[in-house]
């Protein structure tokens, strides 16, 4: 396991907040039922109130007796869910999501109707064309640490981390909002809004276990982006439930990826690829490399025959992000016709390669545009 050692000569640690009954587990909340002198049944009707049926409130819970209930609230065990704060709607139809926490944070959290893209190819998608499809972009941290040179977030910085039931909970937040029925939608979850998931690896992968055993995620239902924090992915390879991966590449050497990524001085690319090649990937998986074009830096055809030998022996696919701008970024988007030579390269050498729509650039929705905008 990564220790807090390791990361701390690069990354400030945070605290995480966590109070009351979401984002427990059944076996913590088979100890609240017992220490109350409760039945196991109570736990297990707790549990589906929280998560499968996303109850938010306790007293809505009529299954529990009220005494129960009234001890639960006096020790401030409720279930507390985040705020929607804000709402603003694209003309694509997707949503962004200001959602304000417990304690006045807040982060955002993107639903897309139809999707971006970018579960295209990735080798455990299949062909349910009669399922109303989604896919819900959810947040880890408020702001983040990782500073990609190219991304609105890192100018936010880092405030702390969000616990396993903040997480969950924008997720709830959402799919109440869009009164969503899981048996006859299907929506999938990709972790890369705010924050690096794996510096916040324990909430993160917690929240992941209940969204599976709990709100009804299947485990190819759930992607997760890092930016390559590389002891981290030897975890994520060992864990019984966990997402599909994908790795933020954006430059196929040392030299621009130090330039775009800081994070690569920690965890350069020999180390970032070598996790990926020993990444134990199911049948028929792939990992995803995303890579954000940046006109003129690293969007040449040159550096799409380097991203071919990079990946080279690796089951994987390349997802192409033309930059989405916004102020205070230093880079450009590049021309359409660049980013289709640059797929096509990959896709000559046998790479797939696929190019992910910005859903949402209108209302700061986009991939890398999350920063809290609210005019």
């Amino acid at each position: 396991m990564i220790s807090q050692t390791l990361l701390r000569p690069t990354f400030r640690m945070v605290q995480t907040l966590q109070s009351g009954l979401l984002g427990l587990d059944f076996q913590e909340l088979s100890r609240i039922a017992q220490e109350h002198g409760q039945p196991e049944y109570r736990a297990r009707q707790l549990f589906e109130a929280i998560y499968p049926q996303r109850v938010a409130d306790l007293e809505a819970i009529s299954t529990l007796p009220k005494q129960f209930r009234a001890d639960l609230k006096s020790k401030g065990l409720e279930i507390i869910h985040p705020t929607i704060d804000q709402k603003f709607q694209s003309k694509d139809g997707t949503i962004r999501y200001l959602i304000a926490m417990a304690d006045t944070e807040s982060v955002e959290t993107v639903w897309m109707p139809e999707g971006d893209g970018g579960e295209a190819g990735d080798g455990t998608d299949d062909d349910d064309a009669d399922w109303h499809r989604a896919t819900i972009c959810v947040s880890s941290q408020v702001g983040c640490a990782v500073n990609c040179q190219f991304c609105l977030t890192a100018l936010l910085g880092i405030k702390r981390n969000l616990s396993a039931g903040e997480i969950v909970g924008q997720i709830l937040a959402v799919l109440n909002d869009r009164s969503v029925d899981m048996e006859r939608q299907r929506v999938n979850i990709v972790f890369m809004g705010m924050g690096e998931p794996f510096l916040n690896y324990e909430q993160f992968i917690k929240a992941v276990r209940l969204l599976a055993g709990g709100v009804g995620f299947a485990e190819s239902r759930m992607t997760v982006s890092t930016s390559g924090i590389v002891p981290r992915i030897h975890d994520f390879g060992a864990e019984a439930v966990r997402p599909k991966l994908a790795i933020s590449l954006n430059a196929p050497n040392d030299e621009l990826r130090n330039q775009v990524m800081p994070l690569n001085r920690k965890w350069n690319l020999e180390m970032l690829m070598q996790a990926a090649r020993e990444f134990p990937l199911r049948n028929r998986e792939r990992i995803t490399f995303e890579y954000v074009l940046l006109n003129g830096v690293n969007d040449a055809p040159r550096h799409a025959r380097q991203v071919v030998e990079l990946v080279r022996g690796i089951r994987c696919k390349v997802n192409l992000i033309a930059l989405n701008p916004g102020p205070g970024i230093a880079y450009a988007t590049p021309e359409e016709r660049q980013v289709r030579e640059f797929q096509e390269i990959l896709m000559k050498a046998g790479v797939p390669a696929f190019v992910r729509r910005p859903r949402g650039l209108d209302i700061y929705a986009a991939c890398g545009q999350l920063k809290r905008t609210v005019a």
